[in-house]
């Protein structure tokens, strides 16, 4: 479960830590408190989007630091290990962003990508935003929702491989059978490229050695008269310097008899004199080897442009060449497929096949989940006072299918109004669509194996009898799990197991948010704050205290 979460300059927090209990906690205080910020922090935490307008203004930059408890996060832990990441000492989550945009993110200390915190993330927290029950208005979000719940998504994505290998085949098959003169045209052009460039025997390599040596064989002429001019100067004239070198030290060897001090002159003066005989031996060889040869530099001149000529025809660098014949090569290898249309056919047939029968696999697996969620969803309803209100799970066929399969989810209301179900859209009232996405919430969170559910305003538009209810049903997760509501009922936040209070102070001429653990009376002012009005009386706070008491 989550334990704690550090916030540093994110929108309205300058610094906040915030150590989480288990069971089912409430949120809540004044509308702009930032309430929401401490959700999105979370969020941002566990890997979504990045943005500059996270950074409270003055800072140079945003940090946020979850930190959990995986005593009850199997996968999570499973997921470290297989990563080489400790997952004894839990995990901690962290991520930061600068005034440039640039977004960083750690696990347990070493870098991570962003994709690796949301991967991590899955099995750790599932988020309900406030908006949720928009969503599910859109047939893809519903479907989603559906898959989620049965936890198909594995054989969703099985699916969607399956059908782009078969739309893939199926395109190739077509274009075979209706441009088959242009494939012939295509492959007449790529032998006769191939043919010249293997003709020409080139690599890569050959290039840079043809360079070196031409440039060798063009300036013989000089390397020699270079060469023979340094050999007199250093070994052959009288004067030379190897034997002017060699008379010195020799010179002042003897003085060093008289004087010590020389000793060191004459070490330096002999060890030059080694080395310069060895510069005149090395000259010396290569003075020998090198020689006029106007014979073989007019074949390398000749190679070179030789080269150049193909590189001009193909309209490519010379050190492109040798990657031009690999891919025409490849280009060949491909056509020659694509020209066996039997083969084509027989691809083609097999990917639909593969495809059709995982189809067909996911449709039944989707029927029964359907029925399943309906009839949970169903009983929630009516304890969230939508009278004989049920949600079916509709299963509409899509002809030839498509990526995520063979037909298209829809949710429907029947028994509200009227007895015939219908899509939700058509039939769904602003405050009906709310608590039959709570509905729909409450149910799937059963089901899933995350150990915090965090719950964002998903109570909007609701009161009364049924807000006691949302409370209840909210109680009930936290006895599994850890749940985190920011709510603006009373009713729910009675039911909490612990309470913060979220309010927002000025500081000079800056907001700042504060979070207070509320406890005793300070609970009882805040939960008679939501019942009541701008006045807080003491029926008011009796009433409170009832709540808590019942609660």
């Amino acid at each position: 479960m989550l334990c704690r979460l550090t916030i540093r300059d994110f929108v309205l927090v300058d610094r906040l830590e915030l150590d989480f209990g288990s069971g089912f906690g409430a949120l809540t205080g004044e509308t702009g408190a930032g309430k929401s910020i401490l959700v999105d922090a979370l969020a941002f935490a566990l890997g979504d989007r990045a943005d500059t307008a996270m950074i409270r203004s003055g800072s140079d930059r945003a940090e946020v630091t979850a930190e959990f408890d995986l005593n009850r996060a199997l996968p999570a832990a499973q997921w470290l290990r297989e990563h080489d990441l400790d997952a004894e000492a839990g995990l901690l989550l962290r991520r930061v962003v600068d005034s440039n945009g640039r977004s960083r993110a750690y696990l347990n200390g070493s870098p991570a990508t962003v994709q690796q915190l949301r991967e991590v993330a899955e099995s750790l927290v599932d988020i309900h935003g406030q908006h949720a029950h928009q969503s599910l208005l859109r047939s893809d979000a519903q479907r989603a929702l559906l898959d989620g719940h049965a936890q198909l998504d594995s054989r969703v994505a099985e699916l969607g491989s399956a059908w782009r290998n078969w739309r893939e085949a199926q395109r190739t098959l077509d274009a075979a059978t209706s441009g088959s003169e242009a494939l012939a045209a295509e492959r007449e052009q790529l032998e006769w490229q191939v043919h010249e460039l293997q003709a020409l025997g080139f690599s890569a390599d050959e290039w840079q050695a043809l360079n070196e040596e031409h440039r060798r064989l063009a300036h013989a002429a000089s390397l020699v008269d270079g060469a023979q001019f340094a050999l007199q100067v250093l070994a052959e004239n009288e004067n030379a310097c190897e034997m002017q070198v060699a008379a010195v030290a020799g010179r002042l060897e003897e003085l060093a008899d008289y004087d010590p001090a020389l000793s060191e002159v004459v070490a330096v003066l002999q060890a030059a004199h080694a080395e310069l005989a060895d510069a005149i031996s090395t000259l010396r060889r290569y003075a020998g080897r090198v020689d006029l040869d106007p014979r073989r530099l007019a074949e390398v001149e000749r190679r070179i442009e030789a080269v150049l000529g193909c590189a001009r025809k193909f309209r490519c660098a010379p050190d492109d060449l040798a990657n031009l014949l690999a891919g025409c090569r490849q280009r060949l290898a491909a056509l020659g497929e694509a020209t066996d249309l039997a083969a084509l056919t027989a691809r083609a047939a097999a990917a639909r096949a593969d495809y059709e029968r995982l189809g067909g696999e996911l449709s039944t697996r989707r029927r029964e989940a359907a029925e399943a969620l309906g009839r949970e969803v169903s009983e929630v309803m009516q304890q969230l006072a939508l009278g004989s209100g049920r949600l079916e799970v509709g299963l509409i066929p899509v002809d030839g299918g498509t990526a995520a399969g063979f037909e298209q989810v829809e949710f429907r209301l029947g028994g509200v109004a009227g007895n015939e179900a219908r899509p939700l859209a058509k039939v769904a009232s602003g405050g009906e669509l709310s608590r039959i996405s709570l509905a729909i919430q409450v149910v799937t969170s059963q089901a899933a194996s995350v150990p915090t559910l965090i719950f964002d305003e998903v109570d909007v538009g609701i009161g009364g009898g049924v807000a006691e209810v949302v409370g209840r049903l909210l109680r009930e997760l936290g006895r599994e799990r850890q749940v985190l509501c920011v709510t603006h009922l009373p009713q729910v936040a009675a039911r909490a197991d612990w309470q913060w209070q979220v309010s927002k102070t000025r500081e000079g001429e800056e907001l700042r948010s504060r979070v207070s653990a509320l406890h005793g009376e300070a609970r009882v002012e805040e939960i008679a704050r939501m019942l009541g009005g701008i006045e807080i009386t003491a029926i008011t706070r009796e009433h409170a205290r009832e709540l808590l008491k019942t609660g």
